[in-house]
């Protein structure tokens, strides 16, 4: 075998093997990291929008999580977002594959608008997407089911429910599996999951809402404990973000409450903490922001757009 080694690195030939089999390992990659209203957010002449007004490139498409196997060619979608449309375009440009959409399946969280509207660019109206696999959770598929225009992406056959249940684990491929967990957040019309995605070699979790840590069953120290990275809330950094609102109206676990109970943890769990799902105000946007000096500095990351993590 060595002699084969020898003579294909002397033809050049080796290092491109190599590098063909490490991009045939399967990965996820972080597609947006606002919160589902994006960044700028409609209506917001603030300082936090104005300049992402005035230069597009400094806005955020809304958080989605897409999951990518090279050797299979398929490729899968946590979250239908506002921005689907531009982040399949992204996906298309780096990920290619022959069919379209190109999707093997989409996987909802739950029934707030930045994690399902973008279903309809599948529509008689758009694309006219043939069968897309849906996997959404009993109410989160009734909703889809039984109100419109959603119910008409049925009719047509624009896509298929796939109904999941959560601690149930779901093979994706012979390579990739997926498991929702039940998370406490706003139900008013759906239920809520976390997923955790585990490949060959890794697991992730990504969790981008939950009300309050302290109001999850599931300690999320031990589901960060059983993963390699944990893409998790970030929604405010702290309170007083949203003038002239109360924000128990949209609980999330403020940043600044998440460092400090993570404070305990080893330095290599929190390393694996990435926050993402900002809110159009919060400060950890703004790249030179010391909210994002303070994450850093606390051993934790925010997350960027693009970004990839093998599995």
């Amino acid at each position: 075998m060595r002699w084969i080694e020898r003579s294909l690195k002397k033809a050049g030939v080796f290092g491109l093997l190599l590098s063909a089999s490490a991009h045939a390992d399967p990965y996820v990659q972080v597609m947006g990291v606002a919160q589902d209203a994006g960044h700028p957010q409609a209506a917001c002449d603030r300082i936090c929008c104005s300049a992402a007004w005035m230069d597009p490139a400094l806005g955020h498409r809304v958080a989605s999580l897409a999951i990518v196997d090279p050797e299979s060619n398929e490729r899968w979608i946590i979250d239908a977002t506002p921005d689907f449309r531009g982040q399949l375009r992204t996906l298309d440009e780096q990920s290619p594959v022959e069919s379209t959409p190109g999707i093997d399946g989409i996987l909802l969280t739950h029934g707030h608008m930045g994690h399902y509207t973008g279903l309809v660019h599948l529509g008689r109206e758009a694309m006219s997407a043939s069968r897309v696999p849906v996997h959404a959770l009993p109410r989160m598929a009734a909703l889809l089911r039984e109100s419109a225009p959603w119910e008409l992406l049925l009719r047509l056959e624009n896509i298929e429910i796939r109904e999941i249940a959560f601690d149930v684990e779901i093979p994706l491929n012979d390579r990739i599996t997926i498991r929702p967990i039940e998370v406490p957040h706003r139900g008013e019309y759906t239920e809520t999951a976390a997923f955790v995605i585990r490949g060959p070699d890794h697991a992730v979790l990504y969790l981008p809402d939950i009300d309050k840590w302290d109001r999850f069953d599931t300690p999320i120290e031990s589901l960060i404990a059983q993963v390699d990275r944990a893409y998790v809330d970030g929604t405010f950094f702290a309170g007083g973000e949203i003038p002239g609102r109360s924000m128990a109206e949209v609980p999330h676990p403020f940043v600044v409450e998440s460092l400090e109970r993570f404070a305990a943890m080893p330095a290599t769990e929190r390393a694996k903490i990435t926050f993402l799902h900002f809110n159009h105000s919060n400060p950890l946007l703004q790249p030179s922001s010391e909210a994002r000096t303070r994450v850093e500095a606390e051993g934790c990351r925010v997350a960027s757009e693009g970004e990839r993590f093998g599995l």
